[in-house]
Formats: C-alpha cells, structure tokens, sequence
C-alpha cells in the first residue's frame, strides 16, 4: 500500500475535525499531482458538508460527520484521478450565476465572461433594442443564459450539435428562470440558419452571432491537462489540424451572405485571435474588428463590430 493510499484510508477515520480532514485531503490531492489541491479540497469539504464557506470557518473544530464519509471518499479518490472538481460537484459558477455541469459539456471558463463583457459593452447603442442574438455551441447555456439573464429584452437563441449539451442548457436556463424567453436549435454551426441572404431564424435576421466553438487543433490534445484530456467532452474540444476549422465553416457561410449581423464574437485558442481577425477583416463588412486579450493577458477573443 502506498502512502499516498494510506492518507486516503485515514481521510475516512471517525473521529477527526473537519479541519483536520481538508488538511489529510489537501495533503492526498497535492501527493496526486492535483494543481491548487487545498481549494479543491474544500470545494468538495463544502459539497460533501452542503455549507457554504462562512458556516464551515465556524465549524472547523466540529468533529467530521461520520455518516458522510464513504460519500467524502469518493470524491477525493474522483478528484485525486484527475476528474474536475466541477464535475464531482456538479456545478460551476459563471459571471455571478452557478450553472449545472456535467461530462456533456465544457465546463465554462472565466476568460468566457470576458466575451460577454464585451458583447454587452459593445451592445449597449442597441440594449433596448429587441435584439436576436444566436450562440452557437452553447454547450452548459453558460454565455446564452448570462446574455439573456442580463438583456430580458433581447432574444436569445442556443444551438448545439450535441442533444445532451442542448438538454443541460435548458435546464440551466429553467433553474435560472429564463427558460422561456430562449429559443433552442440542435444543429450544426450555422446551418440552421443559413437562408441565403441572412442568418435567420423564423424570418427574423440575426443581429449579433457569439461563439465559443471546438478550437483545440488535434495534435495538441495529449499535451492538455489530464483533467481536460480525460474528462471533458472531445466534440467540444476539438476543432480539427489546426483547431480553425468551425471559424473557417461559420466564415465561409457569412462571406455569402448580403446581410452579416451587426456583431459577430469568437473566443480562440492562443495565436489563432490574429488569423481569425484577418479573415473577418477579409470580408470587409464591419467597421472595426478588434482582439481582446483575457486576464493572463493572452489574445483570446475576436470582435467584429458594425458601427
């Protein structure tokens, strides 16, 4: 046995703190190469005791539950295998709101908020307008649900190839009370949409395009983290050799239309922002398109705005 083994064995004895048990489980995570293995730790201590962090600083000296130790177990051994904390836990917070996750969808990032800072940003000559706003590949609903949640005038519509990703955005969407005021389209890409002349959807054009497509290129994905490589869902991930391909398919279908929406916003992968800028820039039918760089100061996102 080793003795990584031994400190799980002595995470499910009776008799210890609660504070003695996240430093046992923070000791086993970081022995499993698990990156800031105190914060998961007492991320799943807060799932397993359901408190929130205020309750467990008071609690500290309380004897463990012994009633919830198998369940305690469990989810340091998941965690401890490389599995994301969001998964175990079964949710994830995204600019203030705490969305269901699940192995059918990304887990939604916190460089993604600042998407939907800028589309809200740049949106706001339009906001009172009854805006119909598409993303596409909402995966978890993290981008359509925050846009609708903080334009109830807008219409927002979500499209995903993936049915169990397309199921978990609407319950997403339920749980946060917009579920009624979205529309839902299992697709790929652009497709549905595509009628020639506009993007639209029931005769109405589309007048701002968000996505955050598959943009890790193939030959990348065993250099990832284990907890991304193993868990998370590879239709998401992947977006061909260079990781280009669904920007290349969107691209492809606005080059051929006469009416483009007034705003278009991707989110990238490192070094692709410049070369998808210039294919926009290409199409010569926005009046500034521009990089924004995300908080480790990395180009990640690509505006294309009609003035």
């Amino acid at each position: 046995m080793t003795a990584n083994h031994t400190t799980l064995e002595r995470c499910l004895k009776e008799g210890r703190t609660i504070y003695e048990q996240l430093q046992l489980a923070a000791s086993y995570l970081q022995a499993e190469g698990v990156d800031e293995a105190r914060e998961n730790a007492e991320l799943l201590l807060l799932h397993v005791l359901k408190l929130e962090r205020a309750q467990l600083l008071l609690q500290w000296r309380d004897i463990f539950p012994s009633e919830v130790l198998p369940t305690w177990g469990e989810c340091l051994q998941r965690k401890g295998n490389g599995e994301p904390v969001q998964y175990i836990i079964g949710r994830a917070w995204f600019y203030g709101r705490s969305f269901e996750v699940s192995p059918a969808v990304l887990i939604p990032r916190p460089e993604t908020e600042l998407l939907v800072e800028a589309i809200l940003q740049q949106a706001m000559p339009w906001e009172k307008e009854a805006l119909n706003v598409l993303d596409v590949g909402t995966g978890s609903g993290a981008i359509a649900v925050t846009l609708a949640s903080e334009r109830p005038e807008w219409n927002v519509i979500a499209s995903d190839l993936s049915p169990a990703a397309l199921g978990q955005a609407k319950e997403n969407a339920r749980q946060l009370g917009v579920l009624e005021r979205m529309t839902w389209v299992e697709g790929d890409l652009l497709e549905p949409f595509n009628h020639g002349q506009a993007l639209t959807l029931h005769t109405q054009s589309i007048d701002i395009l968000v996505s955050n497509p598959p943009y890790i290129p193939q030959r990348d994905m065993e250099g990832l983290q284990r907890e991304v490589k193993d868990y998370e869902p590879h239709l998401a991930l992947v977006g061909g050799v260079d990781g280009l391909d669904p920007y290349r398919i969107m691209l492809d279908t606005l080059s051929s239309l006469k009416q483009k929406p007034r705003l278009v916003a991707f989110e990238l992968g490192i070094h692709q922002p410049v070369i998808v800028a210039e294919m926009l820039r290409e199409l010569q039918a926005w009046d500034e398109v521009h990089i924004i760089r995300d908080y480790a100061g990395i180009e990640r996102h690509v505006l294309a705005i009609k003035k």
